[in-house]
């Protein structure tokens, strides 16, 4: 057994996410495990671009309100308590709504996770209008 170090609370880089994020690990795996988990903290509007994971990824929200968007347009609105699993190669986003800062727990394996464009003003409101 061993007293996990902690990790210095890191803001989110602009090529994955778009506003105000910030992420602290809380654990990274070493071989044989893959397991990742990170608290990442959203300022309202904030969000990641989309991406997928090769083996999913599964969020949890602490506090605050926040979406998790697929490429068809299904949408969840997810709110403290709130557990939402993307399966493996979904591409999604997920991020606060724009009146409230958002704080979710990031669980998924490995560094398979495929960055790609950033979501678009027009695709975040979209979303969001559809879950007010």
């Amino acid at each position: 057994m061993e007293l996990v170090p902690r990790t210095r609370t890191t803001q989110g880089p602009a090529q994955m996410f778009t506003g105000q994020v910030w992420f602290d690990t809380l654990f990274r795996g070493e071989n044989p495990s893959r397991a990742r988990l990170n608290t990442v903290r959203f300022a309202p509007c904030a969000r990641t671009a989309w991406h997928s994971h090769g083996l999913g990824q599964t969020l949890h929200v602490t506090e605050g309100t926040g979406l998790v968007v697929t490429r068809d347009g299904h949408a969840i609105h997810m709110r403290p308590g709130d557990t939402v699993w993307t399966p493996p190669g979904e591409e999604h986003w997920h991020g606060a709504i724009s009146d409230a800062f958002m704080t979710h727990l990031a669980l998924w394996e490995g560094d398979d996770v495929t960055w790609l464009e950033h979501v678009t003003d027009e695709d975040y409101l979209t979303a969001q209008q559809r879950h007010r």
